[in-house]
């Protein structure tokens, strides 16, 4: 299964406003399988219409999953599954919208790969040549946290009792908890039963409540299910301890005069020993 050999790629970005007025095409994450597939193959036209089944199927419905099987005996069967998050709806046309920007999105993020995993805001799509479909997983994919709020009595209660909602069993596949102007949410995929979204929610919220405790802001994505809280207005993951947009800027921009640096000598490098393997043999020629 190619969640074991996960190549991931993560957005750092500032994301102001509520959770639910984010835009839901903001990129989260996106993560592709390592294991490619030729061009042209049968595996490579059941990913197509897979991912063509999504976009249909969301102007329609908030969440399914679809097999599209291969040839018996053959290895070209494709398994995935799109759901949008709990508060958009197929009417709307948002959930469509969003997923299919997230196939889009995941095409090229993932071109010619065997597997394919990518989160917006506002919807998730996930397709793998082994099924996943009805299997929990509580693999950590992302887990960050905003800067410590210090010890504030009443935001740390309003944040337990943000989390304590969402770790309500009765609050269903999606949940959303308010308390001041703190928000939570908490969602699990549709493939998973109410004791399996139960199970990992618990294992989502409890990593939101021992890394990101005494936190502005935290969110935990795992597998098969996220848990996140924010006060309103003031959710930014460019300011937390999972990494620095500014520092990020530094870094590449220090990455790149390095690779340029280095691309200039080499090129200086080959122009000198040209020009002593000429002169060489002038000074040869001459004798």
């Amino acid at each position: 299964m190619f969640a074991t050999k996960l190549v991931l790629f993560i957005a750092v970005v500032s994301l102001l406003g509520t959770f639910s007025s984010a835009a839901v095409d903001t990129f989260i994450y996106g993560g592709c399988s390592q294991a490619k597939y030729f061009p042209g193959s049968p595996y490579e036209s059941n990913v197509n219409s897979l991912l063509t089944s999504f976009v249909s199927s969301a102007s329609l419905y908030t969440y399914n999953n679809f097999t599209v099987n291969g040839i018996s005996g053959d290895i070209s069967s494709v398994y995935g599954l799109y759901q949008c998050r709990g508060d958009l709806s197929s009417g709307s046309g948002d959930c469509a919208r969003c997923v299919a920007r997230a196939v889009s999105r995941l095409g090229s993020l993932c071109a010619m790969a065997c597997g394919g995993a990518l989160q917006l805001e506002g919807c998730f799509v996930k397709y793998d040549n082994t099924t996943f479909l009805g299997v929990e997983d509580k693999t950590v994919v992302v887990r960050r946290c905003g800067p410590p709020v210090g010890y504030n009595s009443d935001e740390l209660n309003r944040r337990d009792s943000v989390v304590g909602y969402l770790a309500a069993s009765s609050g269903g596949s999606y949940r959303v908890g308010v308390s001041g102007n703190l928000q939570g949410v908490a969602q699990c995929t549709g493939d998973l039963s109410a004791t399996e979204c139960q199970d990992c929610l618990m294992e989502a919220i409890g990593r939101l409540r021992s890394d990101c405790g005494g936190a502005a802001w935290g969110d935990v994505y795992l597998a098969k299910c996220y848990a996140r809280y924010s006060a309103r207005g003031g959710h930014s993951r460019a300011n937390g301890y999972g990494g620095s947009r500014n520092n990020d800027d530094d870094e590449i921009e220090k990455t790149l005069a390095i690779i340029v640096g280095l691309i200039a000598g080499v090129t200086l490098l080959v122009v000198f020993l040209s020009f002593m393997a000429k002169s060489c043999e002038r000074g040869k020629g001459g004798k």
